[in-house]
């Protein structure tokens, strides 16, 4: 009889008594926690900062700009963290430097020679430094103030028409300012005359005086431009003295000066020179006025 051989079975295991629980623990209030964007924010904030004001620093223009960006983005501050440093301020740029001003030169004298005087004032000069001692010494004057000079020059402009014709007194007295470089003044009648239908005050005529320089210089182009530019001229009468060393001339048309336009001119006039001298006699004036340039005719 084989023996069977029953293996015990195992005895249900029996769970063993569990631990007594604790009892659930209060909680205590945790600290607000930040979200993952904010609590990053100091760490990314800080090269973000340093690049900025790397960039400021280099670009002044920029640096305020950036300041206020940066700041927005700052979040609370590490501790330990340093400080960004501030930008630089810009180099002032420099001032220029005042140019040096060298001393001028001092200008030259002008040339107190007769040939330089001659260039500057033409006659006036002549007769100082040529035709005083001329005549000086023709006529044999004991006193330097007994040597005739000129004493002024008169040109006349006779407006008959002006008395049916308002507008020629305008047309002449713009011719003879041309001429002489002066405005002439209006003549008028003094008293009346019937048979010319003339009443007192009727404008007749105009009139300039010229005395100083411009007298000089009226005689030179009289001498020199207008009376070449007559017509057939053969040289002026020598019989027109008056006997006191005075010299009247006529001219029959204005537009032998240079200065008037033939185009412009309405209608031709005469006019009237006289030449007024401290001359005692006539032959004195004639020799005067021989050395000053008038082409008397022989």
């Amino acid at each position: 009889m084989t023996d069977a051989r029953v293996e015990p079975q195992d005895a249900p295991e029996t769970e063993a008594p569990s631990e007594p629980q604790d009892a659930p623990e209060t909680e205590a209030p945790s600290e607000p926690q930040l979200d993952g964007s904010q609590a990053d924010a100091p760490e990314a904030a800080a090269p973000e900062i340093a690049a900025t004001t790397a960039e400021a620093a280099a670009k002044p223009e920029l640096a305020e700009a950036a300041a206020p960006a940066s700041r927005s983005r700052k979040g609370p501050r590490a501790k330990g963290a340093a400080e960004p440093e501030a930008p630089a301020e810009p180099e002032a740029p420099a001032k220029p430097e005042a140019p040096v001003v060298e001393a001028a030169e001092p200008a030259p004298l002008p040339d107190r020679t007769p040939a330089g005087r001659g260039a500057a004032m033409g006659l006036r000069v002549r007769y100082a430094d040529e035709i005083v001692p001329a005549l000086t010494k023709q006529f044999e004057y004991a006193n330097p103030n007994e040597v005739p000079r000129l004493s002024k020059i008169v040109v006349n402009v006779g407006l008959g028409e002006a008395l049916t014709n308002a507008k020629a007194i305008d047309a002449a007295a713009g011719d003879l300012t041309m001429i002489t470089g002066q405005k002439p003044i209006v003549m008028r009648a003094r008293r009346s005359i019937a048979q010319f239908r003339v009443r007192t005050g009727n404008p007749i005529g105009l009139k300039v005086t010229l005395r100083g320089q411009r007298m000089w210089d009226f005689l030179e182009r009289l001498t020199m431009l207008a009376l070449p530019r007559i017509r057939d001229f053969r040289g002026i009468p020598g019989r027109s003295f008056d006997g006191r060393g005075n010299y009247s001339l006529g001219l029959r048309e204005q537009i032998a000066f240079p200065e008037i336009d033939y185009d412009k001119v309405d209608r031709l006039r005469g006019l009237e020179v006289s030449i007024v001298t401290t001359a005692k006699t006539d032959e004195e004036s004639k020799r005067l006025l021989e050395l000053l340039g008038m082409p008397f005719a022989s």
